[in-house]
């Protein structure tokens, strides 16, 4: 099969659509090499190494009009450029796909990631959330199959959009095999040297916004400031609640106890934007603290367990899903219970060594070869 694929995210995401797009493609690449896989993309960046890969090519704009309209290129005039291209297939991997490809007789899929805008609309804005929502109904109205990422992602299309359940198709993710590798004493120490990390942290992974929730973390640590000195290292970036998060620190005199990389200079660094030096960052950690008030799947939590360290995490949405018996849950808002757990991994090294292993575990459910499989028996199905 010649299989394409919406590339942009792929090429220019640093987050969770970038990392699910190339994480896929590196999964299907590794265990589907009979396949091709055809990536139409505004532009080509080293966010993705496509040249590595023997069965992947790339599809940009050509014309002098698509190059200077790469975004109506990739929504509306991609349509032409699709039939030429010779694929089986087309799959819009973060929630949408091109307008007018009803019309083409190519099998179509799409992944759908979360419906957040419409559980938490005022963290958007009014025009957020019709784009959105306009997209994502466009999308499982002209797909032939819709994959969810998760349960949650699929019993809410079900109940906010009517889709039809035997439209959808669960397939879980999984994380960079990078995690997966042990960073050897040599890696691990220039990492912690360069960003200054301290010798024992906690770590936080994500958007710093409300529904991230980094503000029960800082509420957390406020309560154990007298009983635990372990300063909280953030890899996320965001404006009100970073600021908002800082201020409370200080507020209560424990500024020097977060820690937020994406301030530091040598966040500009490829390694930190490319996620090279996050392996090392985390297989450091004392736990991976995940707050969040919702999520879609939470791929962080793979990345830790990979990692070898403690989840603390959220007992909402889609987390007890992924982190299954792996993970120590907590109430989104409560910050005393998250204390409680906080001190617990900290201090007791057996529970710490259990909750590692029972990540192992967990992992065989999430890994690559599984991700693969099931999205490609969801092509299969369809030719």
């Amino acid at each position: 099969m010649n299989i394409g694929f919406d590339g942009k995210r792929a090429f220019q995401n640093k987050t969770g659509l970038g990392s699910y797009s190339r994480v896929l493609l590196d999964n299907l690449c590794r265990y589907y090499p009979q396949h091709h896989y055809t990536l139409f993309a505004p532009k080509s960046t080293d966010l993705f190494n496509a040249e590595s890969y023997k069965n992947i090519s790339v599809i940009t704009p050509k014309t002098y009009v698509d190059k200077r309209l790469a975004a109506l290129w990739r929504r509306r005039r991609i349509i032409k450029d699709i039939p030429a291209s010779g694929i089986d297939l087309y799959h819009g991997v973060s929630n949408e796909l091109p307008s007018g490809l009803k019309k083409s007789s190519i099998k179509k899929i799409v992944t759908i990631h979360d419906l957040i805008f419409e559980r938490f609309p005022d963290t958007y804005s009014p025009d957020e959330r019709y784009v959105h929502r306009w997209k994502i109904k466009h999308a499982c109205h002209v797909a032939d199959v819709i994959i969810a990422i998760s349960k949650q992602t699929k019993d809410d299309l079900i109940n906010l959009f009517r889709v039809p359940p035997e439209k959808i198709e669960v397939c879980y993710q999984s994380c960079s095999p990078a995690f997966y590798i042990q960073q050897n004493e040599d890696e691990k120490r220039f990492v912690k040297e360069k960003y200054n990390l301290p010798t024992n942290y906690l770590l936080f992974v994500g958007s710093v916004s409300k529904r991230k929730n980094l503000i029960t973390v800082c509420k957390a640590m406020n309560i154990l400031k007298e009983k635990l000195n372990i300063p909280l290292v953030v890899i996320g970036n965001g404006k009100k609640q970073k600021d908002e998060a800082k201020e409370f620190m200080a507020d209560n005199g424990i500024t020097d106890r977060l820690i937020i990389l994406n301030e530091l200079p040598q966040s500009k660094e490829k390694a930190f934007i490319n996620g090279e030096d996050f392996p090392a960052i985390y297989q450091q950690a004392t736990a991976l603290i995940y707050p969040s008030i919702f999520e879609g799947f939470g791929i962080p939590l793979l990345e830790a367990f990979a990692s070898a360290i403690p989840v603390i995490c959220s007992n909402i949405s889609s987390l007890p899903e992924v982190g299954g018996e792996a993970a120590f849950y907590f109430e989104p808002l409560n910050a005393e219970q998250l204390a409680e757990k906080m001190y617990q991994v900290a201090t007791d090294s057996d529970l710490s060594k259990q909750l590692i292993n029972k990540g192992f575990e967990r992992l065989e459910l999430f890994s690559g070869k599984n991700h693969a499989e099931s999205i490609m028996d969801v092509y299969s199905k369809i030719q």
